[in-house]
């Protein structure tokens, strides 16, 4: 779902327009309705996730649950940093298969961002395959 779309769902359940969520943020008129067409600034995707109490990713459609529990996000870091200790260790067959060096830190901020997708979307389905299991 694009952007836009989403911020205004989120707006409907909350019961206010466009233009409310741009007056309480202080924002000029038709400050949202041109991220159908343009990306936000990192500061305004971060008021907007304040705003509606969710998370960046989920403003992005990078994940379908609008947030997760202070308890969750502890789960996903510890196991990001699992998995990432696991890829660290001199016997793992990640650090082998590198030729024994470790990865620049670029690349291991993607490695971490990219497992944290990945943890995020397996407790989400987890959860959706535990709610079918109990229905």
């Amino acid at each position: 779902m694009p952007l836009f779309d989403r911020i205004k769902l989120l707006a409907e359940n909350q019961k206010k327009s466009i233009n409310d969520v741009e007056n309480d943020l202080g924002y000029s008129k038709n400050t949202l309705y041109r991220l159908k067409r343009t990306n936000p600034s990192a500061k305004k995707l971060e008021e907007l996730a304040d705003y509606f109490h969710v998370s960046t990713d989920y403003l992005l459609s990078r994940t379908n649950t609008p947030s997760f529990t202070e308890a969750d996000e502890k789960d996903i870091q510890k196991t990001v940093n699992d998995m990432i200790s696991g890829l660290s260790n001199k016997s793992a067959l990640a650090f082998m298969k590198n030729g024994g060096e470790q990865i620049s830190d670029d690349d291991a901020e993607l490695l971490r961002s990219s497992l944290e997708v990945v943890a995020r979307e397996s407790l989400i389905l987890s959860r959706q395959r535990n709610k079918k299991n109990n229905e």
